[in-house]
């Protein structure tokens, strides 16, 4: 029963987020004189993005955690997730988003690599967001992170490249320049 349900939030979820048809520019800087688009992270999916079709309720009723067809269910949902498509016109951006650290590499208490992520506690729990909806960071200074609880500001160069990781695969990947904490 617990996969059912899992499976329901996580479509609700993706059904909720919908893309605008059209996301107007919102340019709050130059950096290197290029201009900074602030993103709003349904910009990063296709207009068109749904899981909606993906189950019907007839294949989730009846399932419980022990059932073989859920464990195949998963792996089907696992598979959208994890092979989302990307909005191909980021790639190139320079852009500033919010969202949530999810380290990957570092060193003492400071975080060179992680996924940047939506909201809190993504990629912690199965199944992560899908690919579209998570960004590989890099900043090779490193960042100390004073908490995981605490969103950031990253501004950096958008690139719509692939990253695979045990916890989960970003869809894009950010050369961040700046690391602010989030003030709004």
């Amino acid at each position: 029963m617990h996969i059912k349900i899992f499976i329901t939030v996580c479509l609700a979820f993706l059904h909720f987020v919908t893309p605008p048809s059209l996301a107007a520019q919102n340019i709050v800087g130059q950096l290197e004189g290029k201009p900074i688009e602030q993103l709003e992270w349904d910009q990063l999916m296709p207009a068109d993005y749904t899981l909606d079709g993906l189950f019907d309720d007839q294949q989730l009723d009846g399932l419980d955690d022990l059932d073989p067809r859920a464990a195949q269910l998963m792996d089907q949902l696992q598979q959208a997730l994890q092979s989302a498509p990307i909005v191909p016109e980021m790639d190139g951006k320079t852009i500033r988003i919010p969202g949530f650290v999810v380290p990957l590499e570092g060193e003492d208490q400071k975080v060179f690599t992680f996924f940047l992520v939506p909201y809190f506690g993504a990629c912690i729990h199965v199944p992560p967001p899908p690919s579209n909806q998570i960004i590989y960071a890099r900043y090779e200074p490193g960042v100390k992170l004073e908490s995981l609880y605490d969103a950031v500001w990253l501004t950096g160069t958008l690139r719509t490249e692939t990253f695979s990781h045990e916890l989960a695969s970003a869809g894009y990947r950010l050369e961040v320049f700046r690391i602010e904490p989030y003030d709004e």
